[in-house]
């Protein structure tokens, strides 16, 4: 028998790594690692050590199996590379690319990232190859009592090289000053015969799905000749068939051919008929098509002389301006008295500039030389006039601006709450609305510089009375100092914190929307129309439009999109400009939300259930935003929901930890601190409920109350002689202060019938363990005499050694002889354990129809094995536990 070559010395090195991992080695051996691709590229394989270890454990649980990858540091020292666990194994196969027959690969079903190809591993020889592998298998059947699918080897081959090799060790002992004592080669083990049996069994399988085969031919596995010939046989017959039914539709075949040529021959005539009809059907269509030109050409001469004469005179009065034009957009004055006079300049330039480009101009006066140098002038201009206008409404908006904020009176001060009063700003903007629509139609590209000027100048505005506006609301708002404390401290310190009254700091986060709202909505739908957005109105359907300052309808003062001859535009829904309008609306509002996080954030600290109500308003008003153009303000409440929704998280995460705290003291008996809080709670937060926040709740007491389950269940289990005593008392106490709550709200009464549910189990539990504590041997009897009546007949049990009508009087006797002490003992046993005496009676009743239950099917068994030994009957023992 051949012997397997030593171990290399440097995997001694493996060892201590493997006990670091609190492992022990079954086996180690050197491989190189590829990846197959990185070869064929120029990268070299990589050495590794490949170690099979297994870890016992010290619970009785199974051993498990783990394959260790191990590589060399720097220092050629052996470190830990990679970690396989056997049980996630499922496939070994072995490269067919590699003649050599040594490179396998090694599929783990749990790896992160299955698009990576698995590493590939190399190894010396085959009998390595060989050796690792029916280590592995040997591993998995032995520890984890299953074998992986092997691919690319044969399994009979496997099996026979297992049974002609053994692996053979050298273990070395060494004195304690190092110099080697003696080595002595041990056989580490046989290999087992349930593997080698396991990879046969494979191969058995094919054999017999071949004779199966061979069995619908009546043949034998070692026919293979009589097998070939019939198939040959079968094979000719098959052919001659074919050439049988070709001969026999030969007729029908040439039948078919003549007729094919006659519809050929009859097709060639009617193509020859239909050319002749084509070429002189085409020229009599050229004949027609030219006396119809030339007399086209006559008219069309005529009509254009006509044109041309007319054309020209409008082209002489389209090239003449205006003095008093010329004068205003050169250099006239913006005051609100000249606007008039602007505007209808405005409208002359416009429609000028219009009138000489090709929609409106012929294409043949396009490159007239007075036409270009007409154009050339206006230009000018068009531009002149664009940059004034410009850099005079950049100075009005920054000037306008400024003089409302040095003036407090525009602001909120102590003990005076200013609601923002931008109208007379609005006023003063409108006069130059009609401008701005003429400065788009004239040069689009300077919106941008007067709408970032805009924006810069009012958002500061907006800033500064927002800030004032919230400080002096959080400062203006009673509200309790010391903040509420729930499933925490003191019964008394809790309901103290709970009772305060909150409501004024949800009022005055609803007051701060009810404020700011509907100005940033109203300043969005100024601005989009203002500047010349082509957007849909922000105004809702059925409410008045706005009037001028003097209270009467102005019809010059509105800010509706027109086109140059008057006429209102009517906005695309989907206009191109939103994007830019929202990006614009953002630079106007940004930096106002810090101001709302605020007042969240103030209410919160004073009472975090107040989070409720609030998530309720703001989801009123976010319901009310459906203008495209009030994207930010959309945005600003989808903010703050979420940072409410956060905060509210917060705060049930730390009422989730005050719970867990109650862990700590695992020596609690009675109703748990948190059990009764909790109601109060639940109450609490039913009350703040407005709007759709109903799965904010929902969500928080399912969080709350599995904490609350899971703590309770710990603590009961920390003493498991008091345990289904502290379920069933807290459980209890659940259901009692939930009653109500779990009767309208749906997520509190899944979790009533689940406390419902738990209580029941640990009543049966703990009824159990004191009836049978009471009369353990007279059912302990019963039990055994039921498993025996599997297997024997009834007739032959009482003559079982321990079950004879002897011991079963001695059984009786011992148990009933003094029933009712014993019934006394169980009654007094089970009022002692329990803390509440109001659970006392419903228990009680639950023991005695126990006790009864169990008794009942005693006495049935008695009467059914030993006829008629006499036993106290059901009812007299009823009447016993009446007396109770």
């Amino acid at each position: 028998m051949s012997r397997a070559p030593p171990i290399d010395r440097s995997l001694g090195a493996v060892h201590p790594c493997a006990e670091q991992e609190n492992g022990e080695v079954s086996f180690s051996i050197r491989v190189a690692k590829g990846r197959g691709i990185f070869e064929k590229l120029g990268r070299l394989a990589k050495p590794r050590v490949l170690a099979l270890t297994v870890k016992q454990s010290t619970k009785g649980e199974a051993a498990k199996a783990f394959l260790r990858v191990l590589k060399y540091s720097s220092g050629a020292v052996l470190e830990p590379a990679k970690l396989y666990k056997l049980k996630h194994l499922t496939k070994v196969e072995v490269i067919s690319n590699d003649p050599s027959g040594c490179t396998f690969v090694l599929g783990f079903d749990n790896l992160r990232s299955q698009s990576v190809a698995p590493p590939q591993w190399t190894m010396r020889n085959i009998d390595d190859r060989n050796r690792l592998l029916f280590s592995i298998l040997t591993m998995c059947k032995e520890i984890l009592s299953y074998l992986p699918k092997v691919v690319g080897i044969d399994f009979v081959e496997l099996a026979l090289w297992a049974k002609e090799n053994t692996v053979t060790l050298d273990n070395q002992s060494s004195t304690q000053d190092g110099q080697e004592k003696s080595v002595t080669t041990q056989t580490e083990r046989k290999v087992t015969v349930t593997v080698e049996n396991d990879l046969v069994s494979q191969a058995k399988e094919e054999e017999e799905d071949m004779e199966a085969l061979l069995d619908t031919y009546v043949m034998g596995i070692g026919e293979a000749d009589a097998f070939s010939e019939r198939l040959k046989q079968e094979l000719v017959a098959l052919e001659a068939a074919n050439v049988y039914q070709l001969l026999e539709s030969e007729p029908l075949i040439e039948e078919v051919l003549q007729g094919l040529d006659a519809a050929s021959a009859t097709v060639d005539d009617m193509d020859e008929w239909l050319r002749i009809f084509n070429l002189k059907l085409r020229h009599m269509r050229e004949d027609i098509a030219s006396i119809e030109s030339r007399n086209n050409g006559l008219e069309m001469q005529s009509v254009n002389n006509k044109g041309l004469v007319e054309e020209l005179e409008k082209l002489l009065e389209r090239l003449r301006i205006p003095q008093e034009f010329a004068a205003s957009l050169n250099g006239g004055s913006f005051e609100e008295s000249r606007m008039l006079k602007n505007v209808e300049a405005c409208e002359w330039l416009t429609g000028a500039i219009r009138s000489l480009e090709v929609p409106n101009l012929d294409p043949c006066y396009v490159n007239m030389r007075a036409v270009r140098e007409k154009r050339a002038e206006l230009e000018k201009l068009k531009t002149t006039f664009v940059r004034r206008a410009s850099e005079f409404l950049r100075n009005y908006f920054s000037s306008l601006v400024d003089f409302m904020i040095s003036d407090k009176s525009y602001f909120s001060q102590r003990g005076q709450l200013k609601r923002p009063d931008h109208a007379d700003l609005r006023y003063k903007c409108r006069t130059y609305a009609r401008l701005l629509q003429h400065l788009k139609s004239l040069d689009k590209s300077c919106l941008g510089p007067l709408r970032k000027a805009y924006c810069h100048s009012l958002n500061l505005l907006l800033r500064r009375e927002a800030r004032e506006f919230a400080n002096e609301l959080r400062a203006s708002t009673k509200a309790p100092k010391n903040p509420a404390v729930w499933l925490e401290g003191s019964n008394s310190g809790g309901q103290n914190g709970s009772n305060a009254d909150t409501s004024t700091v949800s009022e005055a986060y609803s007051r701060m929307l009810t404020i700011f709202i509907p100005l940033l909505v109203d300043e969005s739908s100024f601005f989009a129309h203002f500047m010349c957005f082509e957007v849909p109105a922000l105004v809702p359907a059925g409410a008045p439009k706005a009037k001028s300052r003097s209270g009467g309808n102005d019809p010059d003062d509105d800010l509706n999109l027109m086109d140059p001859d008057g006429n209102d535009l009517k906005p695309d829904d989907t206009s191109a400009e939103l994007g830019t309008l929202n990006d614009a609306l953002q630079e106007l509002l940004d930096g106002i939300q810090e101001d709302f996080y605020a007042v969240v954030d103030w209410a919160y600290k004073i009472d975090p259930l107040r989070c409720i109500s609030m998530h309720g308003i703001t989801e009123r008003y976010l319901s009310g935003q459906k203008a495209d153009a009030a994207g930010f303000v959309r945005r600003l409440l989808h903010d703050l929901e979420s940072r409410i929704s956060v905060q509210f998280s917060r705060f049930i995460d730390e009422a989730c930890h005050q719970i867990e705290r109650n862990e700590r003291n695992v020596r609690q008996t009675g109703i748990l601190a948190y059990i009764p809080r909790f109601a109060v709670l639940a109450s609490r937060m039913e009350q703040y409920i407005q709007g759709q926040s109903r799965d904010l709740i929902d969500k928080a007491y399912t969080k709350l109350v599995s904490t609350m389950f899971t703590t309770l269940d710990k603590i009961a289990h920390s003493d498991p002689k008091t345990a289904d005593i502290v379920l069933i008392e807290n459980y209890a106490a659940f259901q009692n202060s939930l009653y109500d709550l779990a009767n309208v709200v749906p997520t509190l009464a899944k979790f009533y019938h689940e406390a419902s549910e738990s209580y029941e189990q640990a009543c049966t539990r703990h009824i159990s363990s004191l009836i049978y504590l009471q009369f353990e041997r007279l059912f302990q009897f019963s039990r055994k005499v039921d498993e025996l009546t599997y297997t024997i007949a009834a007739e032959e049990i009482p003559f079982q050694l321990g079950l004879s009508k002897t011991d079963l009087r001695r059984v009786i006797k011992s148990s009933l002889s003094g029933i009712d002490k014993s019934i006394g003992a169980m009654y007094r046993r089970l009022q002692k354990t329990l803390t509440s005496d109001e659970l006392f009676p419903s228990l009680w009743d639950k023991c005695k129809k126990e006790f009864l239950d169990k008794y009942e099917s005693f006495v049935q068994m008695v009467t059914r094995i030993y006829r008629n030994e006499p036993i106290m009957s059901v009812a007299d023992m009823k009447d016993a536990l009446a007396n109770f």
